[in-house]
């Protein structure tokens, strides 16, 4: 239910914000609901990638309740449904730097309430810890479906990530509206989730994210090196060129003057 919730909110801030930014509202539901069904099945594929030793001798579990009901890993979300999100933005001609500026808050709000879904079912777990903000899990559903431990204090990583990406979502939107150059949100946006992702999977306890190196780090921590190194070549690149501004009226949009590189 909160994922769900999460998805709707998250979508209807996207549009709100791709309206403002003069992109057609209809065009920007569309791409939203596609980037919704293949950030789905790119979490889950990400999911059975990382967990793979397990699913090679059992074919039979990747279309199991157990998989289905596994969140899946965001960071597989986020690939998939950018891979799709430039697909869709390529055939129907949507300015896609301006559009993933518009989407970007709204992501980030739809993914605080979906770890707030992960804390409710006790999936995506912290370590053991001795700290006072830890948490206890004792319902034994938690412990069949996500292997959560039972009477034992853990790390509140999803609370954690919650409060992250609800500071990214403020961060996000109070940019928007300053933003010097297309793109610069949706950097901001990425490089700030890869770096938050690397440190809080030191936290981490639950299994299914894969290692890579040799297991000097996780393939999510990977992926977040990725990230920032991707948010930061979009800025450095387009940190020079002009800002589209939306034309009154949501018509086409004009050209600032051109912002020196600094």
């Amino acid at each position: 239910m909160l994922v769900a919730t999460g998805v709707l909110l998250g979508l209807w801030i996207s549009v709100r914000n791709s309206e403002k930014q003069g992109i057609n509202g209809d065009d920007a539901w569309n791409l939203g609901i596609f980037m919704v069904l293949a950030g789905i099945l790119g979490a889950k594929v990400l999911y059975i990638i990382n967990d793979w030793s397990s699913y090679v001798h059992h074919w039979g579990e990747i279309f199991s309740l157990n998989t289905l009901q596994a969140g899946g890993v965001f960071s597989g979300g986020l690939i998939g449904a950018l891979v799709v999100g430039a697909w869709y933005m390529r055939k129907r001609h949507m300015p896609p730097l301006r559009t993933t500026d518009a989407f970007a808050p709204g992501l980030a709000f739809g993914h605080v309430l979906g770890r707030f879904g992960c804390f409710s079912a006790g999936c995506c777990y912290g370590k053991p810890t001795d700290h006072f903000w830890g948490v206890t899990f004792t319902n034994p559903l938690a412990n069949l479906v996500s292997q959560t431990p039972l009477g034992v204090r853990l790390e509140p990583t999803q609370l954690i990530e919650a409060a992250a990406e609800f500071f990214n979502f403020v961060f996000l939107m109070w940019l928007l509206k300053r933003k010097k150059f297309d793109g610069q949100v949706f950097a901001a946006f990425i490089m700030l989730y890869g770096v938050e992702r690397f440190f809080i999977e030191f936290l981490r306890g639950d299994e299914g994210r894969g290692v890579v190196f040799g297991g000097l780090m996780s393939g999510t921590q990977l992926i977040s090196i990725c990230l920032v190194i991707g948010g930061g070549l979009i800025w450095w690149l387009k940190s020079g060129s002009s800002l589209s501004l939306p034309a009154p009226g949501g018509g086409q949009p004009s050209l600032a003057s051109p912002k020196t590189r600094r």
